[in-house]
């Protein structure tokens, strides 16, 4: 255990079958321009339009995708995620960024536009920004509507018993983003596999660029996605690629990410369910 993501080219390909890819962005200011107070605006080579997008996922025979709406450039403006989930025609679905005090009646309007969630993106603004979510979270649950959670380090165990006591669909971004030199049995890591074992959460194994203290193949991060996958099951895993990558620590390229699945998780019966079976069941796409 902790070895396996040394890159074997004769034997490691790209995983065959079909796919989704559960966490990108897309980014278009040339039609829908930045939020004037954002706090980061992609320009250059971390733009992704949905036309780029598609062709990105053509080429490497993604059928679907998720798009999560980024705080970077548009924060709870979805007007591009809405337009991009209107022209690809069943072919993505979206998790919005939104308001604690979104109405039921707004909600139910994005839900039919294709949005299955929302973001709660503690990593960034803060476990006590969503202290008053309370209502938020019952209307998700009501819907039927997922919290897409983004933490780092310990966050989740101060965020817990919040989403615990809404009983909301759980979505756990980018592995939990534990720090590898607290290793498996950090508190926030801990508290995650509780949620595994739960059976109430689904985990996406992505983000490791942002995770790991290693470059590619992060092999250091070897343990905790065996961790997950053993806790949490294939059935309640996915895999991102946080296209475009934005403010990346070194270069990152699509095909190498899905190799290094291939490599993290050889099974491949356990991949077909995290790169199909999983995401297909937990957002509407036809098997």
């Amino acid at each position: 255990m902790g070895h396996r993501p040394s890159i074997d080219r004769k034997r490691v390909r790209v995983p065959s079958g079909r796919i989704v890819d559960c966490h990108v962005h897309v980014f278009d200011p040339a039609r829908f321009p930045y939020a004037p107070d954002t706090y980061y605006a992609p320009s250059g080579q971390e733009l992704g339009t949905p036309a780029r997008l598609a062709g990105v996922l053509d080429a490497h025979g993604v059928d679907h995708a998720l798009l999560v709406g980024p705080n970077s450039g548009y924060g709870e403006d979805n007007r591009l995620l809405l337009d991009a989930l209107r022209a690809g025609a069943g072919r993505f679905r979206g998790m919005a960024v939104v308001h604690n005090d979104i109405s039921p009646t707004e909600l139910t309007r994005m839900r039919a536009a294709g949005v299955v969630g929302v973001t709660l993106n503690a990593a960034l603004l803060g476990v006590e920004h969503y202290a008053e979510a309370g209502a938020l979270l019952s209307h998700l649950e009501a819907l039927d509507m997922i919290a897409d959670v983004q933490v780092v380090d310990d966050q989740l165990v101060a965020l817990a018993p919040l989403l615990e006591r809404a009983g909301v669909r759980v979505h756990i971004d980018h592995c939990g983003r534990p720090d590898p030199a607290g290793g498996l049995n950090a508190p926030g890591f801990r508290e995650l596999l509780r949620w595994g074992r739960s059976g109430r959460a689904v985990v996406k194994l992505s983000g490791c660029v942002k995770v790991s203290r290693e470059p590619y193949p992060h092999r250091d991060l070897q343990p905790f996605i065996d961790a997950l996958v053993g806790e949490f099951g294939p059935g309640h895993c996915m895999w991102g690629s946080d296209w475009p990558f934005l403010r990346m620590p070194e270069r990152v390229d699509y095909g190498p990410l899905l190799t290094l699945l291939a490599a993290q998780v050889p099974d491949p019966i356990e991949r077909q369910h995290i790169l199909w079976d999983t995401p297909c069941r937990e957002f509407g796409f036809p098997i």
